[in-house]
């Protein structure tokens, strides 16, 4: 249990900034490469088909590594962790941005991701150990960084474009290194040390579920490309669950686990991850698809569409930050979960009347905010509740555990819903009406799983629970 008599950290809310910051930068860096893959493609040579995995060789090591870089922020402390994680990403970026070829350019965005799977579940380790100690300081704490996620992601899509247009591509990811080292030169005086302790890691484990997780992702990724019932797609996707099965078992007979079984008998841990994988599952799809009809059927540019997801990304943080902690204390975080995914499910659905000759104030505005207040409903408590473990010591597992179930629904969501799309008619670029057709299709999919989120919190929460 956390203490509560133990003096606040004088420079907590400090620290916090830096915590949020790596939030932002890795959600940044998923979405910042956007607007300049036209340019790299022509400077590397990478095909039509490769040119997609500059985004997926990022999120293939930062899903498959969560786990591992959970074990390591409990074990050696996270802010050394934390630390090591700034550094991994400002090697990866740098040779990201010096690459010749495009095998260099997806080994530096895989060191890229590798260092997000370090900073992610260690930021929110410290996040935890700064306020989990001030349990009303915690849910604006949880709130702020959750907040950095969705100003991430459009900050990346205007960066993208300003660096594009004004500087060179390899900009996108040279960014990352001076605020790397801004981070590095700062946290030793504002995050917590914390100690080290005694154990070991499961390398046999680590490797087996890195392996599993990017295995499966891959599959999953690649499915839309290849198709969902060829031998290209289900042996490997087979392959990737038979590793994961095996994880399992290792981790039953093990003596010190890379994620301890019991830790699944924490109250409520289970359904809030999944909360978070079917929250990922719907949310990012949208995103994806709701940027693609912008662009592709209202003719808006690069920038432009960013702008046009600025009021759903205000909306998103004034509710994190404003109005989430103050339910969360009233209400508990079950009903503002389910409420939540029922809100996020019901503006897709809104979303899927978008028209091929619509526009941006009735297609787009009403439906997008509708869903960002679902965003808003249920990110925080869903996300609280999954770190909310007994034992401070496993913080850095459950924090990997999280990251990991929103990277997989991420992933699986994205390729599923583009599958759909496909199905549609979304493949003819040349069709304002097919394109909606198969947009509104991937929309009403997302909304379903969004639906299918709210009714397992339902199921599987418990009332009142902090």
């Amino acid at each position: 249990m956390s203490d509560l008599s133990a003096p606040p950290a004088p420079r907590r809310w400090t620290a916090l900034a830096l915590i949020a910051l790596a939030q932002f930068v890795v959600i940044m860096d998923t979405s910042i490469i956007g607007v300049a893959l036209p340019e790299m493609r022509s400077a590397l040579g990478f095909s039509p088909e490769g040119l997609s995995w500059v985004f997926n060789a990022y999120v293939i090591a930062f899903g498959g590594l969560l786990l591992l870089g959970g074990r390591l922020s409990d074990l050696l402390g996270a802010r050394r962790v934390f630390a090591t994680g700034w550094a991994v990403l400002a090697a990866g970026s740098l040779l990201a941005g010096l690459a010749r070829a495009p095998w260099a350019e997806l080994l530096g965005r895989a060191v890229q991701g590798a260092g997000s799977a370090l900073i992610a579940p260690a930021a929110l380790t410290l996040l935890m150990t700064l306020f989990g100690p001030r349990p009303a300081e915690l849910p604006r704490a949880i709130a702020l960084y959750g907040a950095a996620a969705p100003a991430g992601g459009t900050a990346g899509v205007f960066l993208g474009g300003l660096i594009t247009q004004y500087a060179s591509w390899q900009w996108v990811f040279w960014i990352n290194v001076p605020v790397a080292l801004a981070v590095l030169a700062a946290a030793p005086a504002v995050l917590p040390a914390g100690a080290a302790r005694r154990g070991a890691v499961d390398w046999l484990g680590a490797a087996t579920v890195t392996a599993g997780l990017a295995v499966t992702v891959f599959a999953i990724v690649r499915a839309p490309q290849a198709g969902w019932g060829s031998a290209r797609t289900w042996p490997v996707l087979a392959a990737g669950l038979l590793l994961i099965a095996a994880f399992v078992l290792l981790q039953s007979r093990r003596r010190e686990p890379l994620m301890r079984p019991g830790i699944w008998r924490s109250p409520d841990l289970a359904g809030a991850n999944l909360a978070q994988l079917l929250m990922a599952a719907a949310w990012i799809p949208m995103w994806f698809f709701l940027n693609l009809y912008l662009q592709q059927v209202l003719g808006l540019g690069a920038f432009a569409s960013g702008a046009a997801l600025l009021p759903m990304t205000g909306a998103i943080m004034l509710m994190m930050i404003v109005l989430a902690p103050r339910l969360i204390a009233r209400f508990g975080p079950k009903p503002l979960i389910a409420t939540g995914l029922a809100a996020l499910a019901a503006g897709m659905y809104w979303l899927s009347a978008a028209r091929p000759d619509g526009s941006f104030a009735v297609d787009v505005l009403p439906a997008s905010l509708l869903a960002a207040v679902g965003m808003s409903l249920a990110f925080i408590p869903s996300l609280g509740t999954a770190l909310a473990v007994p034992d401070p010591a496993e913080g850095g597992l459950a924090s990997g555990i999280v990251n990991t179930s929103y990277q997989v629904g991420s992933a699986l969501g994205l390729a599923a819903m583009t599958a759909v799309a496909a199905a549609n008619g979304a493949r003819d670029l040349t069709d304002p009406a097919a394109l909606t057709h198969g947009f509104s299709a991937a929309f009403l999919g997302a909304a379903a799983l969004a639906l299918l989120g709210a009714l397992t919190s339902l199921l599987t929460l418990r009332p009142r629970t902090r």
